[in-house]
């Protein structure tokens, strides 16, 4: 068996990169300096439309914030929210909730993704706000030929899914359709507990505070399913002439009924849709390699209320109706300059983000509020990138001037204004055809978001945060056995943190990361992968531990190919986690293993079968800890949420 079919996911996100991961099919291609492309993570992350669970399964460097059975969010090397850059196709997409029971990561699901690029760091000067990491994800893509696939998917806890892609056209135009729709009930922990029997288990029940007590779920919704998801795209590629071309995209996604045991609200509905419209012109003479112009529009409609809960048995239904829309546009052209390519361009975008609190008695809705003022965030920027090579050593290096106003309709509320000037360097040294090695310095900013700023009453006054980061490395290949290190300093000026309210702090993250892969026979390998991860206070504080710095994580895979199947097993481990920001109303938690397995069969050419089972031990466990940035239930230990426990499924596939 080849390298190129049976390296897992685990590892071969980490393979040749300078600190860009990316997940996919299992074929290896480089493409610059720290870019490496591995395609087609809709073929692999059949079991699951949540982004996020897979990003978690397949990099030891990403942890999961667990929210719900969908939905999910990310940290990566410790930072989460907008102090990591999350792109659909180039475009920026924000949720509508201050919860974050929408992160960008759920308007996106697997069966429609053909790549993932995690770039880990503040190398990325294209984008807007990329302070500690950057995720692009890449859509399928039309095909000229007439081809398609057809999924059906079942599990435990009564999930279902049904999606198809079909794609054609000619030499002028490609099109692509794909649509799914998947639901679930509530998925039982380890201890057999679904979400209405966690909360009960974690004493909502039993409080006599009515404000705890009251978002117990009602008896009605007990049994109700956890969410309901539906999703369309559909993509075109128009080929003008021989060097350029039009792409015009359209993602819609339709979420309905989804539950969020831990928090007080549930989501009414999460819609979702990304239009995205670029052109492409190569080979316009000595001065322009390529030119691309580009232009996105996004857009989340978000109410969250208490219908489901206790507290509406009074004939009052509270909603938050949240909306969040961006558009925006970039025109970069790159050339050849003196055996270097230089990259240059303009970025531009409005970020807007608003929000009403309602009341709903006897049919009636008035509005109450106003959760969140009308923010229109207005950014400006000039970038710049070269690549140039000097014999065994590759650098790219890139910087970007931002400027940015926050505009709020209140007239109570303060407009801000921020300027920054970042950039980065990164190199490589290619010791030989086995061994390389790699550094890189760089400054990244992201400004505070209108949540931060002015959700509900407040009006603060807050810096943007600064990174300052060094990454060392290097990656060799022993025979069969590959092995790559990365260490990394990230130094946070200006952090915005939330204990008792958002404020400035000064703050550090430093940590490494091993992996690597293992051929154990031409028809067995091993990948592994390790990321520790320390997060300290700069300053005179009680409790000097940062939030959500996840502990010692851990992912192996074994992979088995003989003849037309394919046995992954996989474990991905967790230490306990011990360093916590108590201040912030962060826990101690326990550490986890879980054994994970899947199967897949080639029953013919056209047709597949895979089965698997996730948490084999069905362990009891923890992922996510509580820091109060979010809004929970009660208090103390009543707002954790226990992962899934054992969980069976089975997918069929059609390919034409």
């Amino acid at each position: 068996m080849k390298k190129s079919i049976i390296l897992s996911l685990t590892t071969i996100s980490m393979l040749f990169a300078e600190n860009v991961v990316n997940i996919d099919e299992i074929q290896v291609t480089q493409e610059k300096i720290n870019t490496t492309i591995v395609k087609d993570v809709s073929k692999e992350e059949i079991k699951s439309a949540d982004l996020a669970e897979s990003l978690v399964k397949n990099i030891p460097s990403v942890s999961l914030v667990r929210r719900s059975g969908i939905a999910n969010d990310i940290i990566l090397r410790g930072a989460k929210k907008d102090n990591i850059n999350i792109l659909v196709d180039d475009s920026k997409i924000y949720g509508a909730c201050p919860n974050r029971m929408d992160p960008a990561t759920s308007h996106v699901l697997t069966n429609n993704i053909e790549k993932v690029t995690v770039i880990e760091g503040p190398y990325d000067v294209e984008n807007f706000g990329t302070l500690s990491g950057l995720v692009k994800v890449e859509t399928k893509k039309p095909t000229k030929e007439f081809s398609g696939d057809i999924n059906l998917n079942m599990g435990s806890f009564g999930y279902k899914k049904g999606s198809f892609t079909v794609s054609g056209g000619n030499d002028y135009i490609k099109l692509l359709l794909s649509a799914s729709m998947e639901k679930s009930d509530q998925y039982e922990d380890g201890n057999g507990n679904d979400f209405y029997e966690q909360q009960v288990a974690n004493g909502i029940a039993a409080s006599l505070n009515p404000m705890v007590s009251g978002r117990l779920y009602s008896s009605s919704y007990q049994d109700a399913e956890a969410y309901e998801k539906k999703t369309l795209l559909t993509k075109a590629i128009v080929n003008i002439d021989d060097s350029s071309e039009l792409n015009l995209s359209l993602n819609l996604n339709r979420s309905d009924n989804v539950l969020y045991p831990n928090t007080p609200m549930d989501a009414a509905y999460d819609d979702s849709d990304i239009y995205t419209l670029s052109y492409t012109k190569r080979n316009l003479g000595n001065y322009s390699k390529e030119l691309n112009v580009e232009y996105y529009y996004s857009k989340v409609d978000h109410p969250m209320d208490t219908a489901f809960r206790v507290v509406a048995n009074s004939g009052t239904v509270v909603t938050n109706h949240m909306n969040s829309s961006i558009w925006g546009s970039r025109i970069k052209n790159s050339m050849d300059i003196a055996d270097s390519v230089l990259t240059y361009g303009l970025d531009t975008s409005v970020r807007n983000w608003k929000g009403q609190m309602l009341s709903t008695t006897g049919g009636v809705t008035t509005v109450t509020s106003t959760s969140l003022s009308s923010t229109d965030t207005k950014n400006k920027a000039l970038f710049t990138t070269l690549e140039k090579s000097f014999g065994a050593l590759d650098i790219e290096a890139g910087i970007r001037y931002d400027d940015t106003n926050i505009d709020n309709v209140d007239s109570a509320k303060t407009n801000r204004k921020y300027n920054a000037l970042n950039g980065n360097i990164f190199a490589v040294y290619n010791l030989d055809n086995e061994t390389r090695i790699f550094a890189g310095v760089g400054k990244s900013s992201r400004v505070p978001d209108a949540r931060e700023l002015y959700y509900g009453a407040t009006n603060n006054n807050l810096e943007d945060t600064k990174n300052y980061e060094i990454d060392l490395g290097f990656e060799k290949s022993f025979g069969d056995l590959f092995i790559k290190t990365k260490f990394f300093y990230s130094k946070l000026e200006d952090y915005i943190y939330n204990a008792s309210g958002f404020e400035n702090i000064d703050a550090s993250i430093y940590g490494a990361e091993v992996s690597g892969f293992y051929l154990i026979t031409e028809d067995m390998i091993l990948d592994y992968g390790l990321s520790y991860l320390k997060g300290k206070k700069d300053g005179n504080y009680a409790d000097k531990d940062l939030a959500e710095i996840p502990p010692l994580k851990a992912n192996l895979s074994l992979s088995y190919d003989f003849g037309p199947s394919i046995l992954t097993t996989q474990l991905i481990a967790s230490k306990g986690w011990s360093s916590y920001d108590s201040t912030a109303g962060e826990q101690d938690l326990g550490g986890y293993a879980v054994l994970n397995t899947k199967y897949n069969h080639n029953i013919s050419r056209n047709f597949d079968v895979t089965l698997g089972i996730d948490n084999i031990l069905d362990k009891t466990y923890t992922s996510t800890n509580t820091y109060n940035d979010i809004t929970y239930i009660g208090s103390g230990d009543t707002e954790l949420l226990n992962d899934p426990g054992r969980y069976f499924y089975i997918n069929l596939k059609y390919t034409f």
